[in-house]
């Protein structure tokens, strides 16, 4: 089993900056890809965007030009994400598609941006 276990999120101002961190238990040789994922309250979690074992991203539309995805040696997934606005407020949880071994996810961590 693998533990994810993510952080920096908090509180900060529209038009700001956060990086959130996404630190697996072990190393996963071989992923698929990794992720991130958000969920606003009352709404459906939804995609932000990957990054494949390549290291290459991709991004919903929302997240294209403000988010950056990078990870670091199989273990350590990132998240920064610039130009906030209110509605990113959200919880945002990290994925690590490892299948067929697992499929593993963070605990989540609430990011609020205030107007």
């Amino acid at each position: 089993q693998v533990h994810l276990v993510e952080s920096g999120g908090g509180l900060v101002q529209a038009g700001g900056s956060l990086r959130l961190s996404c630190e697996a238990s072990r190393r996963l040789f071989s992923y698929n890809s990794m992720g991130w994922y958000r969920q606003a309250p009352g709404e459906q979690r939804e995609l932000v965007g990957t990054i494949t074992s390549g290291g290459i991203p991709t991004y919903e539309d929302f997240a294209k030009g403000r988010f950056t995805i990078s990870e670091n040696n199989a273990k350590t997934l990132y998240l920064q994400m610039g130009s906030l606005k209110p509605e990113d407020t959200a919880v945002y949880y990290c994925n690590f598609n490892h299948l067929p071994h697992g499929n593993y996810w963070g605990q989540g961590i609430q990011v609020i941006v205030s107007s």
